[in-house]
């Protein structure tokens, strides 16, 4: 951990890791060709000058070059980890000694730590908030109500913590305009289904070293990160079912070629299950007590609520460590289930996230959300907003630029026919 004596400020887990720190951030950086015009603009610009802003992300070499971005853009950034297994300690240290961003994250921190992280980043008091799981706006709501006029807006990352922020709204309870990056289209059609689906199999590739091709693999939930998961499943020749209560969905899953059951008939024939709902107990004692012998249990939604690990471990008869990030769970009757990554972000735990080029689209939303928040919060109101449609369409526009590819535009005559009502057979 980091001392006084360093005169850097953060909690990280080793400064002299900084090194190679910094090279992942400048690899990073170089698949991340939107968010380098967007920061060339904000060195010129300064559209946040001055803007003291907290953030609570996952600390990777990707979310270093956001923070580096709102840095250079003016921001007073200081930077907190968003889940106790996400952060990558390399770079925690490298933005703290190599860029002067005060970060507060260390992969595998306790409870207590990772809030006290969390405190540190709200004691900065922060005028912008950027949050991934809503996790700061919580604490900064209910334990430091009295930090909360200092602030005028805020942007949120994933689906779960825009969840978290509407059920905020309607109670009453959100004290400040927030922008759902994760509502973008640039961000969720591409982090959530492609970003995600990669990761979570690298994850688990990872952790397992088991070859998936003709397993049977469980996907709960098929929104964006669903839908990801199991595509790429399909493409390493796993059998994938997927579980859904959403009939819309699971109509989609069946015509996208997937088996559809509840994940009471899923637990009997499953291998593999991944999680990714946004929801607590998807997999719960029930479903343990159905499972095969060797069934290997993940989730990739942001918090650690998906799976019930507290059932598990009750019927459990012992637990100890298989290979890192993997548990094996024996239960009464001598079946093992394997637990990977603590029931955390698989992806993030025993991998590294998202690829760095479709993370690129994501941060460009929160970096040009932020710039719309400070010149736009006095005339929003304390609820939750979609990305103007301008900033998703440049961010999509500019990406197509950086890949070298041309789009059709309008002519005038095709113009005039979309706007008007009198021209048909």
């Amino acid at each position: 951990m980091e001392t006084a004596t360093t005169k850097l400020a953060g909690d990280v887990k080793d400064i002299s890791l900084a090194e190679k720190g910094k090279r992942k951030i400048e690899w990073a950086n170089q698949q991340m060709p939107v968010l380098q015009l967007i920061r060339k603009q904000f060195i010129k610009d300064q559209p946040l000058k001055g803007v003291r802003m907290s953030a609570c992300l996952h600390v990777t070499s990707e979310t270093a070059n956001l923070a580096i971005t709102l840095r250079d853009g003016g921001a007073d950034v200081v930077l907190c980890g968003s889940n106790p297994l996400s952060t990558q300690d390399e770079v925690a240290a490298s933005l703290v000694k190599d860029y002067g961003i005060p970060t507060y994250a260390i992969k595998g921190e306790d409870n207590a730590t990772y809030y006290a992280h969390i405190a540190a980043a709200i004691d900065h008091k922060p005028q912008i908030t950027m949050d991934d799981g809503a996790d700061l706006v919580t604490q900064l709501l209910t334990k430091h109500p009295d930090l909360v006029k200092n602030v005028i807006g805020g942007t949120e990352e994933t689906t779960t913590g825009v969840i978290r922020l509407r059920a905020m709204a309607k109670d009453g309870t959100l004290k400040y305009p927030v922008i759902a990056v994760n509502d973008a289209l640039t961000k969720h059609l591409f982090d959530n289904r492609y970003g995600t689906g990669q990761s979570t199999l690298d994850g688990i590739i990872r952790a397992t070293n088991m070859l998936l091709a003709g397993m049977r693999v469980v996907v709960a939930g098929y929104g964006w990160c669903g839908r990801g998961v199991a595509m790429r499943a399909k493409g390493h020749g796993a059998d994938v079912i997927v579980t859904e209560i959403n009939p819309t969905r699971a109509l989609e899953a069946i015509m996208d070629g997937f088996r559809v059951m509840p994940m009471a008939d899923a637990a009997r024939i499953g291998e593999i299950f991944v999680t990714v709902t946004g929801n607590k107990s998807v997999i719960a004692q029930e479903h343990f007590e159905k499972m095969n012998d060797g069934a290997v249990i993940c989730n990739s939604g942001h918090f650690n609520v998906e799976i019930d690990i507290a059932a598990l471990e009750k019927l459990a008869s012992s637990k100890k460590p298989a290979r890192p990030f993997v548990d094996e769970y024996v239960m009464k009757d001598g079946r093992k289930i394997y637990l990977l990554g603590e029931g955390r972000l698989i992806n993030l735990a025993a991998a590294e996230g998202h690829p760095a080029v479709v993370m690129d689209m994501s941060f460009a939303n929160q970096a040009l959300a932020s710039e719309y928040m400070v010149k736009n919060a006095k005339d929003l109101k304390p609820q939750v907003y979609s990305v103007p449609e301008n900033i998703d369409r440049q961010i999509a526009k500019l990406k197509l630029e950086s890949m070298g590819v041309h789009v059709d535009k309008l002519t005038a005559d095709q113009e005039h026919y979309l706007a008007s009502w009198s021209e048909g057979t």
